[in-house]
């Protein structure tokens, strides 16, 4: 089964991140997830929890694992996707910040990394945010561009988090199809 982790960073766009955790595992990838203490200012790690059928990793010490988190998440990804992506995070992992479990784990990961970013429109057009998503991809990291419309800053412009089915497209059209999952009878998938 084809294995991709999620890193959910500290956006409003986060809530959209359960159609993609949803949707790739119902399309039979194997999920886990990863929540930066801001993600969790908008989405609990139980709602991922319970949509990946997976045990969410919050925090870079957990106490509760004799594997150190960061190095278990990236042995085990065939892909990173990190979504929304911030302009915070996306900076970090332009100069090699490694300062919570996310971060730690890009450093420590083999596996290729998709990014999905999203912010307000001034910070996606800025020249830094620019320059750190050159270095990005650069190093061979993916970006599934965010889409023009309305933002939650009350604008309208780029930067807003692509949809959930177009996140789970650019997944597929790299790993190739998930296993698909089977229902038991009634259940809808």
């Amino acid at each position: 089964m084809k294995r991709v982790v999620i890193g959910v960073t500290g956006g409003i766009a986060a809530y959209k991140v359960c159609d993609v955790v949803s949707l790739l595992y119902q399309r039979g990838f194997d999920v886990t997830v990863i929540m930066t203490r801001a993600a969790q200012k908008f989405v609990t790690p139980f709602t991922f929890q319970t949509l990946s059928h997976r045990k969410v990793y919050t925090d870079l010490f957990d106490e509760g694992s004799y594997d150190p988190s960061h190095i278990y998440l990236a042995d085990h990804a065939d892909l990173l996707l990190i979504a929304p992506a911030t302009a915070d995070v996306i900076a970090k992992m332009a100069v090699g910040i490694a300062d919570d479990l996310l971060t730690t784990c890009v450093l420590a990961l083999k596996a290729p990394v998709m990014i999905a970013p999203s912010m307000n429109d001034n910070m996606w057009n800025h020249p830094t945010v620019r320059t750190n998503l050159a270095a990005l991809g650069s190093r061979g990291a993916m970006c599934v561009a965010p889409d023009v419309g309305y933002l939650a800053c009350d604008r309208v412009g780029a930067g807003r988090l692509p949809a959930p089915e177009v996140i789970v497209a650019a997944v597929e059209k790299f790993l190739g199809p998930g296993e698909g999952r089977k229902f038991a009878e009634g259940q809808k998938g």
